[in-house]
């Protein structure tokens, strides 16, 4: 049986062993990466999934913004979703998505979500689209269909994605 539990319960060795498994050890050349910055995850928004004492899943939340011409919409980016690849399609990203939805809910912070990833799986099972996005820049290369947000206060304006400072589960 799969439990999720808070990802800084986890020793952060096994947790970037997941992610090079999942994404490669090139995965610091990613335009996601710049987005994040070099701060930390948010806390109360990361999540490990684990089976039987193992690492199967991760995922980690990133204050970010869309920093614009003298305004700064700060925004949570979700990702990344690290699923091991011998365990990928048994529904355990979708689980951590939905674990991460709940936790932003339950703290406020699920008014100005964004993501990079598909389009109809994270449109369908949770309502991320591209309607407020077409207008944003990112740090570096993103195919602008895959550049997703929902919630009532995503920004629909021009800016440019970066990192923000780090945010508490009440700010």
């Amino acid at each position: 049986m799969i439990t999720l539990v808070p990802l800084d319960t986890i020793n952060p060795t096994a947790v970037e062993m997941l992610l090079d498994a999942a994404f490669g050890p090139d995965r610091f050349t990613r335009t996601a990466y710049k987005i994040r910055g070099p701060g930390r995850p948010i806390a109360a928004l990361s999540f490990a999934a684990v089976e039987d004492g193992a690492l199967v899943g991760s995922i980690q939340c990133w204050p970010i913004a869309l920093i614009g011409d003298d305004r700064e919409s700060p925004l949570v980016m979700v990702g990344p979703v690290a699923v091991a690849p011998t365990r990928q399609g048994d529904g355990i990203g979708r689980g951590l998505v939905a674990q991460v939805l709940d936790a932003a809910a339950a703290n406020g912070l699920g008014e100005a979500l964004m993501l990079i990833g598909d389009p109809d799986y994270y449109g369908r099972f949770f309502g991320f689209t591209a309607d407020r996005t077409a207008r944003w820049n990112a740090p570096g290369p993103v195919e602008r269909h895959r550049l997703l947000a929902r919630g009532e206060a995503v920004p629909d304006g021009t800016g440019m994605l970066g990192p923000r400072m780090p945010v508490t589960a009440s700010a």
